[in-house]
């Protein structure tokens, strides 16, 4: 099992940067997929980016070009830097570890919540 906390997030104005961090526990974070979320207040979580276990990565069109997700497996750490924050940005912003041999709706932090002021 995994155990996931998000930090990192805050209050900015609109064209800042953030980075939020996601720790993980376990000796088998290497082999899962991890993947960044957001939910606005009264919205649908929706995805954000992830970085397999293999290293590829994917973004969702709304933050493409903006973030970068990244992983250090020797730390247990995933990264999302975001770039040119925009107030649609505003959301809580969660972690989620997901293996697709395994299935399930994988592991979930508790978030951290991102607010863009314009």
């Amino acid at each position: 099992q995994v155990q996931l906390v998000e930090s990192g997030g805050g209050l900015v104005q609109a064209g800042d940067s953030l980075r939020l961090s996601c720790a993980a526990s376990g000796r088998t974070f290497s082999s899962y997929d991890m993947g960044w979320y957001r939910q606005a207040p009264g919205k649908d979580r929706e995805f954000v980016a992830v970085v397999r276990w293999s290293g590829l990565t994917d973004y969702a069109d709304s933050v493409k070009g903006r973030c970068t997700i990244s992983r250090d497996n020797a730390k247990n750490m995933v990264y999302l830097q975001m770039n040119s924050l925009k107030p649609e940005d505003t959301a809580t912003y969660y972690c989620n570890a997901y293996r697709t041999d395994l299935g399930g709706p994988g592991y979930w932090g508790q978030g951290t919540q991102v607010t863009v002021s314009s």
